[in-house]
């Protein structure tokens, strides 16, 4: 499927620097991974199964990298072309609203919350798990909730609004995980990236609540040693700070 939206533009400033940093590491990744396997020694067979994402190796052996690392991971030139080109169209927009330190947290938050549910889920699952595809999850959720009624066409063809089109992939990742099977398609990958993503937006997020949290008790401390007093005389200054 191909998506457009009403602000898409083409033009060298339009990559923003947390967008760019994905770009450039996922392709660089693949073309690493294209250089091993053109040179046939089984490498690139073990870099997936090292790097990408097997359930039975993190929760048995304690992978815990693979949460994070799977997503740089490709299985063809489409796969990576497809998530990097949704990663630049709707992640610019984004981070240019967020700024970049928030949308890589939002991004990273969306990969790992779909490898845990995917984990959990699927936990004999052998074949490993590859590709950004839960992050994009997210970044479309999010895009869809911030703008709802932008329009996107799939195949350049058929326009539909953001919010029906991030119902209509979720409800086909849903339905596809409890009908695909080992399809090699990591649906609740798919599904944990929105979950999480959504999770995070609303405000559960442990690096927003911690900080939360500290300026709950900061703000207590404060007010018990500088308690204000209010009224006095009428030849007081004003009132009284203790």
């Amino acid at each position: 499927m191909q998506y457009r939206t009403q602000q898409f533009s083409f033009g060298p400033g339009r990559v923003t620097p947390a967008v760019k940093f994905l770009l450039i590491a996922n392709t660089a990744v693949f073309v690493f991974q294209t250089l091993i396997a053109f040179i046939g020694t089984g490498l690139d067979d073990q870099l997936s199964l090292y790097f990408g994402l097997v359930p039975p190796l993190v929760l048995n052996d304690f992978y815990i990298w693979q949460l994070f690392t799977y997503q740089f991971l490709h299985g063809g030139l489409f796969h990576l072309l497809f998530n990097m080109l949704a990663v630049w169209m709707f992640g610019c927009d984004l981070e240019q609203r967020w700024g970049s330190s928030f949308f890589l947290r939002y991004y990273f938050v969306s990969v790992i919350g779909g490898g845990i549910l995917n984990t959990i889920l699927v936990p004999g699952q052998m074949g490993p798990s590859i590709g950004a595809s839960a992050g994009v999850y997210g970044i479309l959720l999010a895009y869809g909730l911030i703008y709802p009624n932008r329009i996107i066409y799939f195949y350049f063809l058929f326009p539909i609004k953001m919010k029906y089109f991030v119902m209509i992939i979720g409800a086909i990742s849903l339905y596809s995980s409890l009908t695909a099977g080992q399809s090699g398609i990591a649906h609740m990958a798919h599904l944990g990236g929105m979950l999480f993503g959504y999770i995070y937006l609303r405000g559960f997020s442990p690096w927003v609540g911690f900080k939360n949290y500290l300026d709950r008790r900061r703000l207590s401390r404060l007010k018990r040693r500088f308690k204000i007093v209010a009224g006095g005389k009428d030849d007081d200054s004003g009132p009284t700070v203790h």
